[in-house]
């Protein structure tokens, strides 16, 4: 009979049960070895691992309590969290069976057994043993797989104090399950808070789902967010989980919310107010249990006012609320953004750029930056691709000149102070730092000039 791919252990102190069984099991697995005192278990698991463990109970001469076989077991488990063990007894009984399995036993065999009994009770832990395996396995390529989808969404660059008291915000709602809504222009790093929130969690193991809901057309919301069964519609060929299933445990980042249509909406508030999905063509609904995230470049009042959103869908997701400033909001933050970028695109590109000059960084934070964080990187990327030089220059953005020159001075407010802040970068930036020209233009003295410069930290 050829025998099948598998580890067996075998521990007990009768040589001829040990015989008997690895001269059986032998027949039907390809490596079974035997021991005969169990002080040496430790060191045999820590040089291999087996696939199903025979484990005697009792190993001192008349013991029928199976004391000392427990004690093993609850030793092997915690070399090998995960191990299959067979519990081997002449002395058994149901108590003994059912106190076996609650130690964390796979099954319970008593002496002298029916051949055809062993290997039925070894078979059915064997494939017990690799699908624990091939779940393990997920587990840790989902675990790699997340931290490597999280490297590019792992750094929050800010020194300023309006990222500062994100920061803080971040932290004193992590720990919690409250339901978040981010508000903030595009590129100001929405997805990067919510993943931060998600690593600081109690959630931080389990899965970080985005569902980008401006790219889910309607006709297909139900079965991406709460899954099929088969039969459900003309392609739906198999069973499928939705998205609330797939993250249950974990975090669910809804992006784009504001982009859900008022029909939509109410489906989606019926499932968070009950926690339980149903599949499309199916009558069972399932629980899921997630953190929910969602985020919208529109601010929650304008949604309100213009009848686009639900109120009570409104109260429901944002428990708390966290604004993220526009980038030409907190210009200091462009110097390290920036540098940070330019680290990361030298490195991707192989090229030897050492700097960026002040007069270059000058011009970076007087632009206005409409696709802040994003479009500052793809910025940098373009400059490190195209440069030939180890110091980027003014003239290396020229293009953001051009843009300027075609935008009209944009303000966010008429506070006057942060007004004339805005003209005095542009105009430093404009002459690419020359303060007599930039004076000139500003209509100031040069030492007039100085003193604003230093008033607003320039």
């Amino acid at each position: 009979m050829n025998s099948k791919p598998g580890k067996i252990l075998i521990v007990d102190d009768d040589e001829d049960i040990l015989f008997s069984a690895r001269l059986l099991l032998k027949q039907h697995y390809s490596i079974v070895r035997i021991e005969k005192n169990p002080e040496q278990i430790p060191s045999i698991l820590k040089e291999d691992r087996y696939d199903v463990i025979l484990l005697d109970m009792n190993f001192i001469g008349d013991a029928t309590t199976g004391s000392e076989g427990f004690n093993w077991l609850r030793k092997i488990l915690e070399i090998v969290p995960h191990a299959v063990v067979i519990l081997i007894t002449a002395f058994g009984n149901i108590e003994m069976a059912v106190k076996a399995i609650k130690e964390g036993a796979t099954d319970f065999v008593l002496k002298p057994w029916q051949n055809e009994k062993l290997l039925a009770t070894v078979s059915s832990a064997m494939k017990l043993g690799r699908s624990r395996q091939e779940i393990d396995d997920l587990l840790s390529k989902q675990k790699q797989l997340s931290n490597d989808i999280d490297k590019e969404f792992h750094d929050i660059i800010g020194t300023s104090d309006e990222m500062k008291k994100i920061f803080v915000v971040i932290q004193k709602v992590a720990k919690t399950d409250a339901n978040i809504l981010l508000l903030g222009e595009n590129g100001t790093g929405k997805e990067l808070v919510a993943r931060a929130i998600h690593r600081q969690s109690n959630r931080a193991n389990e899965i970080f789902l985005n569902v980008d809901m401006g790219a889910v057309s309607e006709t297909l919301f139900e079965s991406e967010l709460f899954g099929y069964v088969k039969g459900a519609f003309t392609d739906a060929k198999e069973d499928r989980a939705g998205r609330f299933e797939v993250a249950s445990g974990g975090t669910l980042f809804l992006d784009e919310i504001g982009n859900l249509s008022l029909n939509l909406q109410v489906k989606l508030l019926s499932v968070l107010q009950n926690r339980q999905v149903t599949r499309l063509g199916s009558n069972i609904s399932k629980p899921v249990d997630i953190r929910l995230i969602c985020a919208t470049n529109l601010p929650a009042n304008e949604l309100m006012s213009k009848k686009k959103f639900r109120q009570d869908l409104l109260f429901r997701i944002n428990t708390v609320e966290i604004s993220l400033p526009p980038l030409r909001k907190r210009t200091e933050d462009i110097p390290l953004l920036a540098n940070h970028f330019l680290n990361i695109y030298c490195k991707k590109y192989n090229k030897k750029i050492k700097k960026i000059t002040q007069l270059a960084i000058d011009r970076l934070c007087a632009y206005q930056w409409y696709g802040n964080v994003r479009e500052l990187q793809h910025t940098m990327e373009r400059v490190v691709i195209m440069s030939e030089s180890e110091t980027l220059n003014p003239d290396d953005f020229y293009f953001l000149s051009k843009k300027m020159e075609k935008e009209d001075m944009l303000f966010d407010g008429y506070h006057l102070e942060k007004a004339e802040k805005m003209l005095i970068i542009k105009a430093v930036g404009k002459h690419n730092g020359n303060l007599t020209k930039a004076a000139k233009e500003l209509g100031l003295t040069r030492a007039s000039l100085y003193r604003r410069l230093e008033k607003y930290g320039l």
